[in-house]
């Protein structure tokens, strides 16, 4: 791969950017409380998983809801970075958890668009990374990436050890990999990306003791959580497994969320046409994946969007979460960057600008409404 300054002034469009795609998000949510009578600060950092989040950093592990059909919902379930960024930041500013973990998440978010543009601009050229940045900022869920949730910090460490496998950089990439095994489950899917990198240098001659090292530091931090977690609950390697059982968390092939999917389409006219837009939702999520195929990402690039595209679509539990468990699928968005970077600037600007704006409205109607992101 070619070597590029990634200084702060060649990746300040694309901060500037995603800033301002995220911005418009903001406000459009303060202005969308203001008439609704919710509070845009509660919305963002005190409801949902930002609870959970904020009480490990407060209280530790060990908080669990029995429910009444016998599910048992625990922390444990919830990695512990975040909840351990939100502890530090909150102990020398004072600030509430959830607050610090809003702010842990715009530094992440920055980070991760950051990360994006460095992969972008390494494949396609600085134009493409400006506009994948942007997209991601305007993605429909986008709103999650300014909550206290673990998706920026997650697609920051992700897309730097990416990155660093990329390019060769292998302590780099190892250890932000072990950071996002720390972080959320699909952490693997930054492992096997790292690993996979590591195989196909190895293979072409490259070997040192940086990549062995890489290769053994990637999973440590997943492995860490998982097998504490085993050793609490007494359940060994499957431990974790149980706790998101209790969740009703579980990989399934899809056939929970295909079960879902057809009694939409069967309940109501609303419901059909909500299911019709699932399908459509995911077949758009395949046709792009199909189109990183064709543009010959590196294999690292499509072995990570490949676990976390099946791990969302696959996986049992809330259905309405699954368009935020894609959100760190970021190499989806470099065909999109690629075609709006050839068009004139004012031209792309337009549709991206459109994009944001429906991601503002659309993000502030999510937030207030009734269920979890």
């Amino acid at each position: 791969m070619p070597v590029k300054d990634l200084g702060f002034r060649r990746a300040a469009p694309a901060l500037a950017v995603f800033a301002a795609v995220r911005l418009l998000g903001l406000a459009v949510l303060a202005l969308w409380c203001a008439a609704a009578g919710s509070s845009p600060h509660t919305l963002l950092s005190a409801r949902w998983d930002s609870l959970w989040y904020a009480r490990i950093a407060a209280e530790g592990y060990g908080y669990e809801v029995l429910l009444p059909d016998g599910d048992v919902h625990s922390n444990l379930a919830f990695f512990p970075l975040l909840p351990w960024l939100e502890r530090l930041v909150a102990a020398p500013t004072g600030l509430s958890h959830g607050s610090a973990g809003l702010v842990v998440s715009a530094v992440a978010g920055l980070a991760a668009a950051w990360g994006i543009f460095a992969v972008a601009d390494l494949l396609h050229g600085r134009r493409a990374g400006v506009f994948a940045a942007g997209v991601w900022a305007a993605l429909p869920v986008g709103i999650v990436q300014s909550m206290a949730y673990s998706e920026s910090l997650f697609t920051a460490l992700a897309a730097w050890a990416l990155y660093g496998a990329l390019r060769g950089r292998w302590l780099t990439a190892g250890l932000l990999a072990a950071g996002a095994g720390l972080t959320r489950p699909v952490g693997a899917a930054v492992v096997a990306a790292v690993w996979v990198a590591a195989a196909r240098a190895w293979r072409s001659g490259e070997r040192s003791w940086r990549m062995a090292v890489g290769a053994v530091l990637a999973p440590l931090g997943a492995a860490a959580y998982v097998l504490w977690v085993g050793a609490r609950t007494g359940g060994g390697l499957l431990g974790y497994l149980d706790v998101q059982g209790g969740w009703g968390n579980g990989f399934d092939g899809g056939w929970a969320f295909a079960r879902f999917v057809g009694a939409k389409l069967v309940s109501s006219p609303a419901g059909a046409a909500a299911g019709t837009g699932l399908i459509a939702g995911v077949a758009l999520v395949l046709w792009l994946y199909g189109l990183c195929v064709r543009q010959r990402q590196p294999a690292a690039l499509l072995v990570y969007c490949g676990i976390v595209v099946a791990l969302a679509l696959c996986a049992s539990g809330y259905f309405g979460s699954k368009p935020r468990l894609l959100l760190p699928a970021f190499p989806l968005l470099l065909p999109p960057a690629v075609a709006l970077a050839g068009w004139r600037t004012g031209r792309a600007a337009a549709v991206l600008g459109a994009l944001a704006l429906a991601s503002a409205v659309y993000g502030a109607f999510w937030l207030n409404g009734s269920g979890p992101p």
